[in-house]
């Protein structure tokens, strides 16, 4: 085994819902553990896939031009400054395979999205951890970090695990001053969700700003987590690069179509948008009535501190068959539970399954 690989774990994703019904004897589980979308996908997503069906036998086109195109009509960009991926967490391998050299250093957050350390780990880079503050990321503690040997910096917003957004001057105001031979990859997963009038739109600063990459995906507001579908922004040259090493078949057709029939309708994108608004305000409420402390997100999640063992209130609800995330794996929130923001009904079985579990 390589000697990069000996300090790397296993990413744990959440419980599937199945193996919880097994371990219980559950017939009935709520997932609230992986930032999904509660409310499915667009019917309009699900006929494209009806339709491609028939050519599953054949490989999918290796660029996407379709979805490409409508994508560029629909962010305001060129064609060339888009490139598909094998959802987000392929995006983020290509970068680093791409630019990050042995002993080359990432900047990232302490607490944040945790392929970013697990690929620039496995590339042979050195990842430089910035504490967060109020689980904010710390530009002015990134930019001071930044050496002769920083090739990059990740700033995930909003914010995964806390949910948290940096303002517009401030994040502006820091990708102007990261020198311009390192990369900024800006990760906007739950873009579609911010409410916020105090978030940048980063693909204006493309023009200007040529070391930018900002990264999406359909796999949050638009339902296809399965489907694998993310993609990124950025200027033709930086995007050669990574597509150079990807997969030559890295999205699939059905990937494809889906993607393209979900980004058709925007009106299931603002149903969504504003179902998730509901019920943030819901569970914001809800804490508060516990006397919880939780970070105000602008996410599907929200990080809670139950003022004890994360681990100890995962098994609880897990019992209860409420699947969550426990805030133990990150060092800095052992007390704290991570919960995606679900339809009304499951929000409210989640806060009588969380009432039940503190008393």
């Amino acid at each position: 085994m390589r000697k990069e690989l000996e300090q790397l774990g296993v990413y744990q994703p959440g419980k599937p819902i199945e193996e919880v019904k097994r371990q219980f004897g559950l017939g009935r589980i709520i997932k609230l553990a992986s930032n999904e979308n509660p409310f499915g996908y667009s019917p309009m997503a699900k006929e494209a896939m009806l339709k491609e069906m028939d050519k599953v036998t054949l490989y999918p086109e290796a660029t996407a031009p379709e979805l490409t195109q409508q994508l560029s009509v629909h962010l305001g960009v060129s064609p060339d400054e888009i490139l598909l991926g094998n959802g987000s967490d392929e995006l983020i391998r290509l970068v680093t395979r791409s630019y990050i050299r042995p002993g080359d250093e990432a900047i990232m957050a302490d607490v944040t999205f945790p392929r970013y350390e697990t690929n620039v780990l496995i590339d042979g880079g050195s990842p430089v951890k910035v504490p967060l503050i109020d689980g904010v990321h710390d530009l002015e503690g990134m930019l001071a970090a930044i050496t002769s040997q920083t090739r990059m910096i990740f700033v995930c917003n909003p914010n995964n695990p806390t949910g948290t957004i940096v303002g517009r001057e401030a994040l502006r105001n820091f990708i102007e001053q990261v020198p311009g031979d390192m990369l900024v990859i800006v990760d906007e997963a739950y873009y579609e969700y911010v409410t916020d009038l105090d978030y940048l739109q980063t693909l204006p600063l493309l023009a200007t700003h040529p070391n930018l990459l900002v990264l999406r995906t359909f796999s949050k507001v638009y339902g296809l987590a399965a489907l694998r579908v993310g993609y990124a922004i950025a200027q033709r040259e930086v995007l050669q690069s990574l597509t150079k090493v990807k997969d030559a078949f890295n999205t699939n057709r059905l990937a494809q179509a889906a993607a393209l029939g979900a980004l058709k309708d925007q009106e299931y994108v603002a149903f969504c948008r504003d179902k998730n608004a509901a019920g943030r305000n819901y569970l914001e409420r809800e804490f508060d009535r516990l006397a919880l402390q939780y970070y105000p997100s602008q996410g599907n999640f929200l990080l809670v501190n139950v003022s004890r063992s994360g681990d100890e209130v995962f098994a609880s609800l897990l019992q209860r068959g409420i699947i969550v995330r426990s805030g133990t794996q990150c060092d800095a929130y052992p007390e704290t539970i991570r919960v995606t923001i679900g339809t009304e009904e499951q929000n409210e079985a989640f806060i009588a399954a969380l009432s039940d579990s503190l008393r």
